[in-house]
């Protein structure tokens, strides 16, 4: 018997705005990808948080693409989504756009893919929800989903890999 929950992706969407000034930005006055980085990271640890209503922790940062320059001055929004879920791990889908509030316009800037774990109170990896889409733009985050997953495992065999190989090199 399956008693694990389910719940619609816009249940833990999650939004975060700031406008970028001179002390966020590089000599060329773009962004750092760094402070767009953190921004990422936390407005996603929210959302997996609401997602799985239990302490998280950040397994990886699978990806991190920056689209278009964002200048100073610009007015940033970051739509954070839970995209998967697997039994206590989470993807969660950031997409970073540049608002315009004079054209009432807005361009994607950056897209970013974390794994979250979520921890019971013995920070031991616990259940989490499934999650099911309902737009359009939903499902294909959802769909593409385990091809993010499978990349993800590979990759993480990979790192395996080279601890060990690393390991045994200092012996």
């Amino acid at each position: 018997m399956n008693n694990r929950t389910e719940k619609a992706m816009k249940d833990a969407k999650t939004f975060k705005s700031r406008q970028v000034f001179p002390q966020d930005t590089n000599h060329l006055g773009t962004l750092f990808g760094g402070t767009m980085m953190a921004n990422i990271d936390e407005i996603a640890a929210i959302c997996a948080k609401k997602h799985a209503g239990s302490t998280v922790v950040t397994a990886s940062t699978d990806s991190v693409d920056f689209l278009r320059p964002i200048k100073n001055g610009d007015i940033l929004t970051y739509e954070a989504m839970v995209s998967y879920a697997g039994i206590s791990s989470m993807e969660v889908c950031i997409q970073i756009f540049i608002e315009d509030i004079i054209e009432n316009d807005r361009h994607l800037a950056g897209l970013s893919f974390l794994t979250f774990v979520a921890l019971d109170d013995d920070g031991k990896p616990t259940q989490v929800p499934s999650v099911y889409p309902e737009t359009e733009e939903e499902k294909w985050f959802h769909d593409t989903a385990e091809v993010r997953v499978q990349r993800r495992k590979a990759r993480r065999e990979e790192s395996k890999q080279t601890l060990e190989f690393l390991s045994n090199l200092k012996k």
